[in-house]
């Protein structure tokens, strides 16, 4: 089914918090390490983001037997490969984007993986609002999209576009979405602050 990972989505974001939280690492009273590996699970969680890709796949996707999917979500309203619902979305990404930003320094390896996760997520927010005053908010009719089995690559229930703007009015998904855009401007501050300044720039405008 196209979308039905995004709760997992934001169990997977609390997840990852929780991985670099005090005490992750030990039981309450004990001071040695705890019997988990959290350096794998870590590299599960954010494998798992790669899975939920929907778009033109780059050639570095590690998750192969995944293919192109929704090339033609949005194309009605000329907004082409938007995020498919837009709340859950901007949070997760909000969320994953703390996670890089307060506990970056202990991703190691995963650092990479992870400010790519963010970038999909940032990539797809910047085309939903790349038209002024207007957000595009959701890709698809969500009774029949649940009601139908299938893989994202073969999906061909109807990808109806919904948005929001001054005559549709939605204050938190819009709040959520400057969020997401402000807090991954955070994640590539350093390490490409172009896309920074963009985002940062695009998260002004939004609110």
């Amino acid at each position: 089914m196209a979308h039905s990972s995004f709760p997992s989505f934001l169990l997977l974001s609390h997840f990852l918090l929780s991985l670099f939280a005090p005490g992750a690492v030990g039981s309450p009273g004990h001071h040695g390490p705890a019997n988990h590996n959290y350096r794998d699970a870590l590299s599960k969680s954010i494998l798992f983001f790669e899975g939920q890709r929907s778009g033109r796949l780059p050639a570095n996707q590690r998750m192969t037997w995944r293919r192109n999917s929704g090339l033609s979500d949005g194309s009605a309203m000329n907004a082409r490969d938007n995020v498919k619902f837009g709340f859950p979305m901007a949070f997760t990404t909000t969320m994953l984007s703390w996670s890089v930003i307060e506990f970056g320094g202990m991703m190691k390896g995963e650092l990479e993986n992870a400010r790519a996760a963010v970038r999909w997520a940032t990539d797809y927010l910047l085309k939903a609002t790349a038209h002024p005053n207007t957000i595009y908010v959701q890709v698809g009719d969500p009774n029949k999209d649940h009601a139908c089995w299938e893989r994202p690559e073969d999906m061909d229930t109807p990808r109806t576009v919904y948005k929001v703007d001054s005559s549709n009015p939605g204050s938190e998904v819009a709040a959520e979405t400057a969020a997401a855009l402000a807090a991954a401007s955070l994640v590539f501050r350093k390490s490409d602050p172009a896309y920074s300044r963009l985002l940062r720039n695009r998260a002004i405008s939004v609110i």
